[in-house]
């Protein structure tokens, strides 16, 4: 996977930083960060009030790839305190290398999920005992959860990531297909066209169906030209 740092992104009337500097503020918390997961592009996207020597470092070590934060909250439906990840050798080896830039491995990632597979991860984390730990998060476990979910709510509305992942990712070849149904031409006509068998059409159309949730070849010929795939001719 790769990075995409939402902070470079235009988030009209949304300034996400200084909303993760009011959570830690108001809820005595180190650091708190956001990571969206895109299930399209394979990207994480996000930002963070972390030092931006432990993001550059982050990064350049491949974290992402390996972070059991965001790899057990992505599975999780509940809360993942990060107590449970303690002794895993990905957590240990993540962690040792956070502990130089003075960041604690008492945290907590809060998952949540959107209707088209996306998924966003809210983490916070405070450098304390367990005992202080367990006592502050059953305070603010709740309003985390809303926090959570209105932040990434916010990044789902931006054209940036709603807009793709609402757009079907169809194939060249299926584009070039629906285009010539469209058309007017018979199933027989395109594979005659384009060099290959009815068989293969079939394959492709049903594919396009398939995406478009369409019941019906018409059908998703005409949400294809409804959402600019293809053009009426």
């Amino acid at each position: 996977m790769s990075v995409v740092d939402l902070s470079k992104q235009p988030f009209p009337q949304s300034n996400f930083r200084e909303l993760l500097d009011s959570v830690c503020e108001k809820h005595e918390l180190d650091y708190a960060a956001y990571a969206g997961v895109d299930p399209i592009a394979r990207t994480v996207h996000g930002f963070v009030n972390y030092p931006d020597e432990w993001q550059a470092h982050y990064v350049k070590s491949g974290f992402q790839h390996k972070d059991p934060t965001l790899l057990m909250g992505a599975r999780s439906i509940a809360p993942v305190d990060w107590e449970r990840l303690r002794g895993e050798e990905a957590f240990e080896n993540v962690f040792q290398a956070a502990s130089d830039f003075r960041i604690s491995k008492q945290g907590l990632t809060i998952p949540v999920r959107g209707p088209y597979g996306d998924i966003g991860l809210f983490s916070v984390t405070r450098d304390c005992s367990d005992r202080e730990w367990g006592l502050l998060k059953r305070k603010i476990l709740g309003d985390l959860q809303v926090t959570a979910v209105h932040m990434h709510d916010h990044v789902m509305q931006t054209h940036v990531l709603s807009h793709k992942l609402m757009q079907p990712l169809l194939s060249v070849r299926e584009k070039e297909i629906l285009q010539w149904i469209a058309a007017g031409k018979s199933q027989q006509d395109v594979a005659d066209i384009l060099s290959i068998s009815n068989r293969t059409v079939e394959v492709h159309l049903r594919s396009s169906r398939s995406k478009l949730s369409a019941l019906t070849t018409a059908q998703a010929v005409g949400r294809a030209i409804g959402r600019r795939l293809i053009f009426p001719v």
